[in-house]
């Protein structure tokens, strides 16, 4: 079985559209369980996500909605994984949307014995503002994004690399620290594509750009010996410039936001910029 896990905190807007991408997803070859797990909303996601359940259950499908007082990512990811069900586990952030062969390609990839790692093809969606088109632009030139498995919004693993740890800890960025827990030869990327929507403006990317600085520079304050294994090349000085002369604007955003980080650090609480 695979239990898929979704964190969702005032969503409403975005967890309609992630459920009904999952619930057209081609056929994985498996049963699906699906578990929201709704923290401190004050909007209608609870309502949204329950308004999915009959259609789950046309597909053969489970669909959990938990309704959680309690704000906080990794308290309603561990509240997520202690309802869901399966040997493997796909988390993914209430605004993605997957394409409709990304699951059966992440069963496959996740049916082994050894311990796996497992991610989509990420893409960006579309901006509406001009800002956060030239930062995207130029972002997902950078290592990081054009990395194996990035990971950022979804991943996926199986029984022996969920056995990796135990509760997810209360860390800013869950997703980075699970991804370090697998070496870069234990990480797959299918072909298949998800979206993942940036945030829209100066002020927002600031913020989220913050936080997720804060969330690396905590990892490797906390856990030491998991940087080593980002299998993320070095971007050089001139690899940069190649970069800033293909794309000016882009880096002149991008410049501009990491400015404005520097300048102000601190506000590391989860966010999501909007």
């Amino acid at each position: 079985m695979l239990g898929i896990v979704i964190p969702a905190s005032n969503e409403g807007r975005w967890i309609g559209p992630c459920l009904d991408a999952l619930l057209a997803s081609d056929p994985p070859g498996l049963p699906v369980g699906i578990v929201v797990s709704a923290n401190a909303c004050r909007d209608d996601t609870v309502a949204q996500a329950a308004a999915r359940t009959g259609q789950a259950a046309a597909r053969g499908w489970g669909l959990r909605v938990l309704e959680r007082a309690e704000p906080g990512k990794p308290g309603a990811l561990n509240a997520g994984d202690a309802a869901a069900e399966g040997a493997m586990r796909l988390y993914l952030d209430a605004d993605v949307t997957v394409s409709p062969p990304l699951l059966a390609a992440l069963v496959r990839a996740l049916d082994r014995p050894e311990a796996v790692y497992a991610s989509g093809r990420p893409i960006v969606a579309p901006a509406a503002s001009a800002v956060t088109q030239a930062y995207a632009r130029f972002w997902q030139a950078l290592p990081f994004a054009r990395s194996v498995a990035p990971g950022f919004g979804l991943f996926a693993v199986n029984a022996a690399g969920r056995a990796r740890w135990g509760a997810f800890p209360p860390i800013i960025s869950d997703d980075t620290y699970v991804r370090l827990l697998f070496r870069p030869d234990e990480r797959v990327e299918v072909a298949p594509t998800y979206l993942w929507p940036m945030p829209e403006g100066f002020a927002a990317l600031v913020r989220v750009r913050r936080r997720q600085d804060a969330g690396v520079a905590e990892i490797a304050r906390l856990y030491p010996g998991l940087m080593a294994r980002a299998g993320k090349p070095r971007l050089s000085p001139a690899a940069l410039a190649r970069l800033a002369l293909a794309d000016p604007a882009g880096f002149a955003v991008y410049a501009a936001v990491s400015a404005a980080v520097r300048l102000r650090r601190g506000g590391a609480g989860w966010a999501r910029g909007r």
